[in-house]
């Protein structure tokens, strides 16, 4: 029987998994960097308490250390990002701006008679 949940939980998973993967041509706003760091990190860190421990307790101590350190490690890579961004707005000042303003300039000629 436990066989028989396991493959059924590694089926549902794999099914889930082709369905979003199916979805993704669209473009999505996705996940900061912070909050990418913070699950990376809790996950890591509970399961390395987990390991450590050997119950559950470390696991969440673990999990808590890691998603704090992950958070503060992806809110550093942002803010790297971001500086690197502005060096580049910085060399290349042609294209900051997306949309210029347009004036009317009106030129007369003059015809002269010879």
């Amino acid at each position: 029987m436990k066989k028989l949940m396991i493959f059924a939980c590694l089926l549902v998973t794999f099914l889930l998994t082709f369905t979003y993967n199916a979805q993704a041509q669209e473009k999505k706003k996705g996940i900061s960097k912070q909050g990418k760091g913070a699950i990376i990190g809790g996950a890591g860190g509970a399961v390395a308490g987990g390991l450590i421990g050997h119950n559950v307790k470390g696991a969440l101590i673990g999990g808590a250390i890691g998603a704090g350190g992950g958070y503060i490690i992806g809110n550093e890579q942002r803010r790297a990002d971001e500086k690197k961004r502005a060096a580049w707005r910085r060399a290349h000042p042609k294209h900051t701006r997306h949309y210029t303003k347009t004036t009317k300039t009106t030129t007369t000629t003059t015809i002269e008679n010879h």
